[in-house]
């Protein structure tokens, strides 16, 4: 797959609803995983909010969204990151390495509980980035 630039919406316990708005409006496929599938909150108020979504349209539109855990600052109106994922390792470390200059790393990039690697960054224009590189099909 090559890499790819999706934005990502963040919302405030509404993901869900958001996207199966979303879904209504552009249609194609939208996969939702919570904080509790994904075993990523150990506070029991998330365990049903979303952790990621996506949505695919039939005419290729992808963006992606979740809804920001208690422990992370959510902002109204700044709720837009910009999402680079695929399966080429060297290209997207390499993309991540670059924007970290300057940049205050969220989450270094590392193995994800999902089984990718992950990372996010706020690069030093105040641009949120997340890169998740594919892992291995089983």
């Amino acid at each position: 797959m090559p890499s790819q630039l999706n934005p990502y919406l963040s919302f405030k316990n509404n993901a869900r609803q958001a996207m199966a708005f979303y879904h209504t409006v552009f249609g194609g496929k939208l996969v939702m995983q919570t904080y509790g599938e994904g075993h990523a909150s150990q506070d029991p108020v998330e365990m049903n909010y979303i952790m990621h979504a996506q949505l695919t349209a039939d005419n290729g539109i992808v963006f992606m969204a979740s809804d920001t855990p208690a422990e992370m600052p959510y902002e109204p109106g700044a709720s837009i990151r910009m999402s680079l994922s695929g399966d080429n390792e060297p290209e997207l470390k390499g993309y991540f390495e670059k924007l970290s200059e300057g940049a205050t790393i969220t989450m270094p990039l590392d193995r994800a509980p999902w089984g990718d690697m992950f990372g996010m960054l706020t690069d030093r224009f105040g641009v949120a980035w997340f890169v998740n590189i594919t892992g291995p099909k089983a």
